[in-house]
C-alpha cells in the first residue's frame, strides 16, 4: 500500500497528463501526507508545467505577430492576395 518516493514521483508526473485511478489518488495522497519531499516535488512539477504552457502560448502569439506583420507589409506594398 505504501509507495516509494520513486513510484510517487512517477504518479505525480502521470497525474499531470492523465487522470489517476481512485486507488492511485489515495496512495499518492497518503504518501504526500508523510513525505515533504514529494509534496515539494509535486508543487515544482506543477510550476514547471505551467511555465512550459505559458512559453507555448507566447510562441503561438509570436508566430501570429510575425504572420500579421507579413500581411500588413504585403498590403502596404499592394501585393496581398486573399
Amino acid at each position: 500500500m505504501f509507495l516509494s518516493c520513486f513510484k510517487a514521483t512517477e504518479m505525480i508526473e502521470k497525474g499531470l497528463h492523465f487522470k489517476l485511478s481512485f486507488k492511485e489518488n489515495i496512495q499518492l495522497e497518503v504518501h504526500k501526507l508523510m513525505c515533504d519531499a514529494c509534496t515539494k516535488y509535486e508543487k515544482q512539477s506543477l510550476r514547471i508545467e505551467k511555465g512550459i504552457s505559458e512559453i507555448e502560448k507566447t510562441k503561438a502569439q509570436l508566430t501570429d505577430i510575425v504572420a500579421l506583420k507579413r500581411i500588413i507589409t504585403s498590403r502596404i506594398k499592394g501585393t496581398y492576395e486573399n
